[in-house]
């Protein structure tokens, strides 16, 4: 039944996205007629089907010699997502403005070279404004006071970088700026929450962005946890032996005290779907721990705040959402989690979810930014911050 299920939903998806991009390719096919009016309707649809299908295309596993050719596929398909979410949303207006023009008498087949013309020009302010959001990353420090002591009273501070989704589009020279900007903030600890990698861990190895993540420092060490995309490129054993090479150890339902302070990481939730044995929860995960020191967790999805905070947690770090990427996909995010992006205050937990470092798909951002987090743990004994106060907005540009 499970499998009946996904072959019946990968189905309706299927159906759903060569309907979309039908209706895409007749517009686009509606424009090219007006400067090419003899073109080959057959090579038309052949050429723009590949292009709307190459991210499907550049998944396919290829002999080692045809792999350049699948990762070109996955990047031009990529690009090619964002440009069918710009038509989803712009189409249908450009269609009710030719059916007002209709009402009214006018001839509105003169005008499809101008707003052609016109949906062009936008699409590539889009790309470009996009792309500026995601290459040029922001620092969002976070003041965050907890009322236990680690027996000393000067605070923590900790470097956050969530999906970094690196790989064929997301590479070394995004990842350099990464590693400069958390070295300069010297952390006592910097903690990655999932999806570091983009699926495979292919072009991880590959390109050697162990190396350059390798170079990052923290004084009490660098954790990370398994996000979604770790699990779907399924290679786990061997993403957690090269992260611990570097210096990283990768917490798979796991607690690590450092300075005083616990550090849990929890399994990603799509370990419930895809291992046996599914995830630990937050309360068979803190058994046994001493309560009255703090606790800082990290957990890739932001779910489950009321539970974190019961059992005792104090400071809940997640990403997976990139708060949508592109908008408007943060209304649908926003209301699909408690908290999308940001800070939110839980009884006496501290939740901060980050938009994320890198991008899944398209590296194009709308509404949203690639951010790296900077939190500073104030404990008991340090200075007191209000709740107003508890987190601050200071934005850097990097």
């Amino acid at each position: 039944m499970k499998r009946l299920r996904i072959m019946g939903t990968a189905s309706t998806v299927l159906i759903v996205l060569i309907l979309v991009n039908f209706y895409i390719g007749y517009h686009l096919l509606v424009l090219v007629q007006e400067g090419l009016p003899n073109i080959s309707i057959g090579w038309f649809w052949s050429i723009f089907m590949l292009v709307a299908f190459a991210y499907v295309v550049g998944r396919i596993p290829l002999p080692r010699s045809l792999k350049p050719v699948g990762r070109l596929f996955k990047v031009i398909g990529s690009y090619y997502l964002a440009c069918m979410e710009f038509a989803v949303i712009m189409l249908p207006l450009a269609d009710i403005f030719y059916g007002v023009l209709r009402l009214t008498g006018v001839q509105h087949d003169k005008y499809v070279l101008e707003t052609g013309s016109t949906l062009v020009v936008l699409l590539i302010v889009f790309l470009v404004w996009g792309s500026i959001n995601a290459w040029s990353s922001v620092v969002r420090t976070h003041s965050l006071q907890i009322d236990k002591s680690t027996g000393h009273s000067l605070p923590l501070t900790i470097a956050v970088a969530s999906d970094l989704h690196l790989g064929n589009i997301v590479g070394n020279r995004h990842l350099k700026r990464l590693v400069k900007r958390i070295n300069e903030m010297q952390p006592d600890l910097i903690l990655l929450p999932g999806d570091v990698l983009d699926d495979s861990i292919e072009p991880f190895i590959r390109n050697r962005m162990d190396e350059t993540l390798g170079q990052l420092k923290a004084r009490y060490g660098i954790y990370a946890v398994l996000g979604n995309h770790e699990y779907y490129g399924g290679s786990i054993e061997q993403y957690t032996k090269v992260m611990d090479n570097i210096g990283i150890r990768v917490l798979q339902d796991e607690i690590v005290e450092v300075a005083g302070t616990y550090i849990v990481g929890r399994k990603d939730k799509t370990a419930d779907a895809m291992e046996t044995a599914g995830r630990l929860s937050v309360p068979e995960l803190l058994k046994g721990i001493d309560l009255a020191r703090p606790v800082i967790m990290m957990d890739h999805q932001p779910t489950g705040f009321d539970v974190a905070a019961k059992a005792g947690v104090d400071v809940l770090l997640s990403g997976h959402t990139h708060r949508g990427q592109i908008a408007p996909n943060h209304w649908i995010t926003k209301r699909l989690f408690e908290l999308d992006w940001g800070y939110l205050r839980k009884e006496k937990l501290h939740v901060v979810v980050s938009s994320g470092f890198g991008t899944w798909g398209p590296p194009i951002r709308l509404a949203s930014r690639s951010e790296i987090l900077k939190l500073e743990i104030m404990l008991e004994g340090s200075k007191k911050y209000s709740d107003d106060a508890a987190v601050s907005g200071n934005t850097i540009l990097i």
